[in-house]
């Protein structure tokens, strides 16, 4: 998958929904998927990063982004089906669907996890993506072929030490993404994987390792081939697949 190559357009006319899109692997994402020719949906929790997003798309020529604030804390599903709602009547349909939002406050033994904390990483990491993706269904039902990718990390396949809630959270959204993959199966409308994004040079990596040299990651523009190829036509009719973007090539399912 490192060695995929998207063609011009490979994105053309098509309506991507990204969440975490202020900042980190969402904006590169973004931007890479508005310069092959999507629509993008920018979301994410702090408007005015997102509008800084907002006007380097359009600076460089590429469709115009539409804008959606969103605190997946506080998101319940009145909130997420308004959302879909809003969605329908704007665009009719979704071509893609990322959860590149992630929140990891801290590393920290089980002993001592605060359990509002446990209960905020749950709800942010697995509870607010299963929400909209739910209500999202149907508009992604309505387009011809559509992508849901849910970013996930090596430690929701193979759990490690003090990752607590977050492990947690990432283990349930591989198994969320296997049951959504298995219920749409049958439909050629849908196709659902996971990405693991590998050591990524990002602000949250820096909070997490801070001793770490930032220098010896990849920067989030270096990875995103991986989420392109998993989001447009070369995909089709790859699903229930867990992905690695720095090590897996496409079409085979991580280890």
């Amino acid at each position: 998958m490192q060695d995929y190559q998207p063609r011009p357009n490979l994105l053309e006319d098509r309506v991507i929904l990204i969440t975490g899109a202020a900042e980190g692997i969402g904006k590169a994402l973004a931007l890479a998927a508005a310069r092959y020719g999507a629509t993008v949906i920018l979301s994410g929790f702090r408007q005015k990063a997102l509008e800084s997003v907002y006007d380097a798309i359009t600076a460089e020529g590429s469709p115009e982004p539409a804008s959606l604030p969103l605190d997946l804390d506080k998101a319940d599903e009145p909130l997420m089906l308004g959302i879909a709602t809003t969605l329908g009547d704007e665009f009719g349909r979704l071509d893609g669907l990322v959860h590149t939002a992630q929140y990891i406050p801290f590393l920290s033994r089980i002993d001592d996890y605060d359990a509002e904390q446990w209960n905020k990483v749950l709800r942010i990491n697995l509870t607010a993506p299963f929400l909209l993706t739910q209500a999202c269904l149907p508009l992604l039902r309505a387009a011809e072929a559509a992508s849901v990718l849910f970013q996930s990390d090596r430690v929701g396949r193979r759990a490690l030490a003090y990752w607590g809630a977050f492990a947690a959270a990432m283990s349930g959204i591989e198994a969320l993404m296997q049951t959504l993959a298995e219920e749409t199966e049958n439909s050629s409308r849908i196709r659902v994987n996971s990405i693991d994004p590998g050591a990524v040079r990002t602000a949250q990596r820096r909070q997490l390792y801070p001793a770490e040299d930032p220098n010896t990651l990849a920067p989030p523009e270096q990875i995103i081939n991986a989420y392109l190829y998993l989001l447009g036509p070369d995909s089709r009719g790859v699903t229930g697949q867990a992905f690695s973007a720095q090590s897996a090539p496409a079409g085979a399912a991580a280890e």
